[in-house]
């Protein structure tokens, strides 16, 4: 799997790109798509901002079931698993904390209940589908809008997911894939 990007302080906060040593966190995450080619995102009230379908992952399983995983509790779905398109590091050196994140393309079939979690609830998390155009549109806002050290990771991650699969999909708006 290739590296997609690797965020740093830099690209939050400016200054040097210090990388950290070692993972802190392994997680998977991407895009899902439903039949029509809108991408699942993730709405939270609370703060009123919108994420992919993802996170960490649990003891012993892989990078591709825990975005399975993950995309059937979020959203309710379950899916196939198109591509991988690379993975993401974070640098959080304000934190001291280094995460790792699988990246994914999905297809979305059955719909089921979510799964959320107590803190996912408190956040008011729910799934809006959206163009590829309209997602990013989304995720720009969200960083526009968002002064916090570690949301701003997140948004500038899942930013970075969207414009690779809006690569290796045929979007209109973005051209051909390749």
């Amino acid at each position: 799997m290739q590296l997609l990007n690797r965020i740093t302080d830099r690209d939050i906060l400016g200054g040097a790109p210090d990388l950290l040593p070692a993972v802190n966190r392994y997680a998977s995450r991407g895009i899902l798509l439903d039949a029509q080619d809108n991408v699942a995102m993730m709405y939270m009230a609370r703060p009123a901002l919108y994420k992919l379908p993802g996170g960490g992952m649990e003891a012993n399983e892989t990078p591709e079931t825990a975005f399975l995983r993950e995309v059937r509790e979020e959203t309710g779905y379950d899916a196939e698993i198109l591509e991988q398109i690379g993975y993401i590091e974070e640098h959080k050196k304000r934190n001291q904390y280094m995460q790792l994140s699988y990246c994914y393309i999905a297809r979305a079939s059955q719909a089921n209940e979510t799964e959320l979690t107590p803190n996912e609830k408190r956040l008011g998390m729910s799934v809006r589908w959206m163009t590829m155009e309209q997602a990013l549109k989304a995720m720009d806002a969200g960083i526009a809008a968002c002064a916090d050290y570690s949301t701003n990771f997140m948004l500038l991650r899942d930013k970075l997911i969207l414009e690779e699969a809006a690569r290796h999909i045929a979007f209109p708006e973005f051209g051909e894939a390749d």
